[in-house]
């Protein structure tokens, strides 16, 4: 009679051995770490500033470009001429070209280039809040005025927006009312 032989084991199965490592980190792992971050800030700083001022251009005339649309709507749709204009905030029109404070959308019906009553302001708009930013419009012209029919007679009315003293972008006005944003390619100074 013969004996049924029970399979042994695998000869060549290894036993997992596992090894204990300290955790933590080494004071030259730290300062590696650190290298490399301060690397990739140093490099990502001046784009971010570029970024938040090219954001900040871009809004204050994406708001003033839509500012001078709706007025031109409105005094289409009221049969009314309607002016834009730099103002204080106090429901008043500027003398002077700068548009950095707020911007006045009124009907105008007697042509004084003032709102009469507070019933004729459409709207008065507060322009971004940045030192570094300033709204200039062209010498000799400081207001869009929209006729009935959305033509703005006279010249071409230019609107700069200036950041850090630099031109950063423009808005045109031109005599058949439309308005175009422009960004300016190359560094110039913003002047007053």
């Amino acid at each position: 009679m013969t004996m049924a032989r029970t399979p042994s084991p695998p000869r060549d199965r290894r036993r997992l051995e596992f090894t204990v490592r300290p955790t933590g980190v080494t004071l030259i792992e730290l300062c590696v770490a650190m290298a490399v971050a301060a690397i990739l800030a140093a490099i990502a700083v001046p784009s971010y500033k570029a970024q938040m001022k090219r954001q900040r251009v871009d809004t204050v005339m994406h708001l003033l470009t839509s500012h001078l649309a709706s007025a031109r709507v409105t005094a289409i749709t009221h049969n009314v001429p309607v002016i834009v204009c730099p103002s204080h905030g106090d429901g008043r029109c500027r003398q002077d070209s700068d548009w950095s404070a707020n911007w006045l959308m009124f009907r105008d019906p007697d042509g004084d280039r003032q709102p009469d009553q507070d019933i004729d302001i459409y709207r008065n708009e507060q322009a971004p809040r940045d030192p570094r930013l300033r709204i200039l419009s062209t010498h000799g012209r400081p207001y869009v005025r929209y006729q009935p029919n959305g033509l703005s007679y006279g010249s071409n009315l230019t609107i700069r927006v200036c950041y850090d003293g630099e031109t950063a972008g423009s808005i045109v006005i031109n005599n058949t009312g439309r308005a175009r944003s422009v960004r300016s390619q190359a560094a110039t100074a913003c002047g007053n």
